[in-house]
């Protein structure tokens, strides 16, 4: 079975620096970019970052850029997005994805559960 797990959501107080994992299975994943989006309920998603496959070339959403950090490890097919100087707008939830197709056009195919991050001051 292809799937990403994305495994713990955190709640956490503005200042600290989570890091998110997604781990895959039933693909090989250092054939596929892949990617972090985050949705809230009413709103549309978002695409937080996106890394190539071979970690090369990375992609921040503006709202994120010089905070989060996205890489991966592909010898334990996972990923991963440090997340530092959160603040309150980053509360929602966090997904990653698999994403097929050109670098300037991706698609994404496969989801994880998504997980929470809660920030509070």
């Amino acid at each position: 079975e292809v799937q990403l797990v994305d495994p713990g959501g955190d709640s956490l107080q503005s200042g600290r620096s989570p890091s998110l994992s997604c781990v895959s299975a039933g693909f090989t994943f250092d054939d596929y970019a892949i990617g972090w989006f985050r949705q809230s309920p009413g709103k549309e998603r978002e695409g937080v970052s996106c890394i190539s496959p071979s970690d090369i070339s990375t992609y921040y959403a503006y709202s994120v850029k010089g905070r989060f950090t996205i890489s991966r490890d592909n010898a334990k097919n996972t990923l991963y997005q440090q997340m530092n100087s959160l603040k309150s707008e980053d509360t929602t939830v966090y997904y990653c994805a698999r994403g097929y197709g050109t670098p300037s056009k991706l698609e994404y195919d496969v989801w994880g559960q998504g997980n929470q991050v809660t920030v509070s001051s």
